[in-house]
């Protein structure tokens, strides 16, 4: 089923869409401009059945743009019980970001990785600036991702899994030593289903690969210098509708805080 919108223009351009069906179906959503010049409009639809249907409608580029929005790789997309699609399909998928491209608190930090387990999402900031967003899958019920404030520690092409030996991580960059915790490339299914790592898409991974700065050690083994800052935001509703088809978490995006440091409650440093 396809829900159409309609919308109306209020204080801070906000998009809101006009539900044609009657109360207690799929609701249709709409975003915040998070960037002015942007307007952001959805539809939901109940998902094409197989993966080949989906590319018999989209192209490559727009289906890329839907694992983003459903928080799911291509191979589950088909199986998600709705669908998210934008009215228009932009070039730039930093127009639909669910982060604020301006993070001002972090102006100052050459590099900062943030993930919103709530919105299961990540962004990358140079100098508060938004480089890049994109889906995640943070750790399931029964092993949650730890809340708080990491670094990119070491990393490696791909390892296997020490839960499971026959899970093959690729991209694999490790963010608490202790815990054996890790931004790698796995399935994405659409919903917190990790064992407390956190799992990116292939492209995503090897970007973030690429980009993010590892530790130093010294030849003692001890560290001389952190890596790339990794704040990891919020608790996942597992007994909720998923954020990313809310109307009103849309409308909202991902609120980052000003007042957090990497030793604590204050100030970023």
């Amino acid at each position: 089923m396809t829900f159409l919108l309609s919308s109306w223009t209020l204080a801070g351009g906000v998009a809101l869409a006009v539900p044609p069906e009657p109360a207690g179906t799929a609701q249709p959503i709409a975003q915040a401009a998070h960037r002015p010049e942007a307007w952001v409009e959805y539809r939901v639809e109940q998902p094409v059945a197989t993966e080949r249907g989906l590319a018999r409608r989209f192209t490559a580029s727009q289906i890329a743009l839907l694992e983003k929005l459903n928080r799911a790789d291509a191979v589950h997309l088909p199986k998600q019980t709705h669908l998210v699609l934008p009215s228009v399909w932009h070039d730039d998928e930093l127009q639909y970001s669910p982060f604020p491209t301006r993070y001002p608190a972090a102006a100052h930090l050459p590099k900062l990785l943030v993930v919103d387990k709530a919105a299961q999402a990540f962004a990358a900031y140079e100098r508060g600036r938004l480089l890049r967003w994109g889906p995640v899958s943070s750790g399931r019920r029964t092993s949650p991702t730890p809340s708080g404030w990491f670094h990119l520690n070491w990393r490696s092409p791909g390892r296997h899994s020490t839960v499971n030996s026959k899970w093959y991580m690729k991209q694999y960059f490790n963010f608490d030593n202790a815990q054996g915790l890790a931004l790698h490339a796995y399935v994405l299914p659409g919903y917190p289903a990790s064992h407390a790592c956190i799992r990116l898409l292939v492209r995503d991974a090897i970007w973030i690969y690429d980009w993010g700065d590892g530790w130093t050690l010294d030849r003692r083994g001890q560290v001389v210098e952190q890596g790339t800052p990794l704040l990891v935001l919020g608790e996942y509703a597992f007994d909720a509708e998923p954020p990313w088809r809310s109307l009103d978490r849309l409308a909202r995006g991902i609120d980052l805080p000003d007042v957090w440091g990497p030793s604590g409650n204050r100030p970023f440093k």
